[in-house]
C-alpha cells in the first residue's frame, strides 16, 4: 500500500501521536506501514467498538469498555462545545475512577493511554508523562504500542522543552531494531538536536533517513536538512 503524503506544514510540526488499544489494529497498520495519529484516536475508538472489536473475558472487562466509550463521548461532546482545557476538566473523574477500578483489564489500560492524550492536548504535559509511564509498564512486551507511547513521552518532554529528555526517548525508539517507526524518530531527533544548537547530530539523524529509509515520508525534509 503507497503512503499517503503528508503537507510539509504537517510533517514540520511534530506529530499528535496515539496509541491504538487494539492489537488487531497494531496488526494492520504494521502490515500496511500505517501510522497511528492521536487526532485519529477518538475515530479508530468508535469504529473498532461499533464493530465488535473488545477483549471480553468477563463483565468487568464489558464494564471498563463501556464507561470507557462514555468518557471519550463526553470529551469529544465538552471539547466541541467548550473547548480542549474545560473538556479536560470535566472527564478527569471519569477516566480517574476507570483507571483504578479497572486497573488490570484491557479497557483500563487503554483508558491510562487516552486520558494521557487528553493531558497532553490540555497541556498538562507532566501529568501525561506520569501515565504513558505507567502505561509503558503495562505494555512492556508489546514492541509496536511500546514504541508509540515512547513517542507520546517524547513530544510531551518536548513540550516542556526539555529537549534533551525528548532526544533520550526518540533516542530508545531508533535503538529498537525493526521497529517501523524508526525514520518518523529518526526525523524528529534531528529537529530536537537543531533545536539543542547540536547541528552535528541533527544531520547524522537526518542522513540515517536518506541512507536506510528511502521509501520514508520524510525522505524529502531530510534530503533538504542535510544540504542545507
Amino acid at each position: 500500500m503507497a503512503k499517503k503524503r503528508k503537507t510539509r506544514k504537517q510533517l514540520l510540526k511534530a506529530p499528535d501521536e496515539f496509541i491504538s488499544f487494539s492489537s488487531k489494529v497494531l496488526e494492520f497498520a504494521i502490515k500496511n506501514k500505517i501510522k497511528i495519529f492521536y487526532a485519529l484516536g477518538v475515530i479508530v475508538l468508535f469504529v473498532i467498538i461499533g464493530s465488535g472489536v473488545r477483549y471480553l473475558s468477563n463483565k468487568a472487562e464489558d464494564k471498563a469498555f463501556t464507561l470507557l466509550e462514555q468518557a471519550v463521548n463526553q470529551y469529544a461532546f465538552a471539547a466541541k462545545a467548550d473547548g480542549i482545557e474545560k473538556a479536560y476538566q470535566n472527564v478527569g473523574q471519569d477516566f480517574n475512577f476507570i483507571i483504578k477500578k479497572y486497573s488490570k483489564s484491557d479497557g483500563g489500560k487503554l483508558a491510562n493511554i487516552m486520558y494521557a492524550n487528553i493531558c497532553y492536548k490540555a497541556g498538562d504535559y507532566q501529568k501525561a508523562i506520569d501515565l504513558y509511564n505507567k502505561s509503558l509498564k503495562d505494555f512492556n512486551k508489546h514492541a509496536a504500542i511500546k514504541t508509540l507511547i515512547l513517542s507520546g513521552i517524547a513530544y510531551n518532554y518536548e513540550a516542556k522543552n526539555d529537549y534533551k529528555t525528548a532526544a533520550d526517548y526518540f533516542e530508545m525508539i531508533i535503538a529498537q531494531s525493526g521497529n517501523i517507526m524508526q525514520d518518523e524518530a529518526l526525523f524528529h531527533l534531528g529537529r530536537i538536536y537543531e533545536l539543542m544548537g547540536e547541528n552535528e547530530k541533527s544531520t547524522a539523524a537526518f542522513k540515517k533517513i536518506v541512507s536506510d529509509h528511502t521509501d520514508s515520508i520524510y525522505i524529502e525534509l531530510a534530503r533538504e536538512r542535510v544540504t542545507i
